[in-house]
């Protein structure tokens, strides 16, 4: 008689739509056991005052308690994204080399002495008599001065970096087509400098002074 009270006064819990259930429990023992996680949210449960089965999170003496619960945290998934820093070391790596490389060669340059011209400099170099300078050719004069190359055209001193604008006015002013080039004791990156100005404003043929 008294397992019967038992049954009668307790709580029942089951899975939903579960034929089989737990009996004779608490309301207490309900609450811990949801709190537990033993029981979801969605299971059923049927009061001693009860007529037929409730899900836990609608009974009123049950919804309160489920209402308080925190959810389960959310499953982390491992980020799979991950920046791939190789091509960029290689790229970096393949721009280092040649920065270095060209740094170099530029420095190489500077100190190079200009070798002296013979009969026999291929390209487009010609000794020309000096009788024959100031009737046909531009003449640029190239010397150092203080440490520095100085670049004249025609006697008037031009900056290396006007040099294109200036052998250009000269084209313009005297109809000559040709250029003189006197340089002696200066950088073998001036009289290259001096060569690439001609190219520049037109000159195609660059001649250097007979005997030397």
């Amino acid at each position: 008689m008294s397992t019967a009270t038992v049954t009668r006064t307790g709580w029942k819990v089951r899975h939903e739509g579960s034929p089989r259930s737990i009996e004779g429990l608490k309301l207490s023992q309900v609450v811990e056991g949801l709190q537990d996680g033993l029981w979801e949210a969605t299971d059923e449960v049927m009061g001693p005052q009860d007529t037929q089965w409730v899900s836990i999170e609608s009974h009123p003496q049950l919804a309160e308690v489920v209402a308080e619960l925190e959810p389960p945290p959310a499953k982390e998934h491992e980020d799979e994204t991950r920046l791939d820093m190789n091509p960029l070391i290689d790229v970096a790596l393949v721009l280092l080399i040649f920065f270095i490389l060209t740094t170099s060669y530029a420095m190489l340059q500077k100190v190079l002495v200009m070798p002296a011209l013979t009969s026999r400099t291929p390209g487009k170099i010609v000794r020309v008599p000096k009788a024959e300078i100031n009737k046909f050719l531009i003449k640029v004069t190239a010397r150092m001065e203080n440490g520095r190359p100085v670049i004249m055209v025609e006697d008037e001193e031009v900056d290396q970096k006007n040099l294109v604008a200036a052998l250009r006015q000269y084209i313009h002013e005297t109809h000559k087509t040709e250029l003189f080039i006197d340089a002696k004791g200066v950088p073998w990156a001036t009289f290259v400098a001096i060569q690439d100005a001609a190219k520049g404003a037109g000159i195609q043929r660059a001649k250097v002074p007979a005997g030397e």
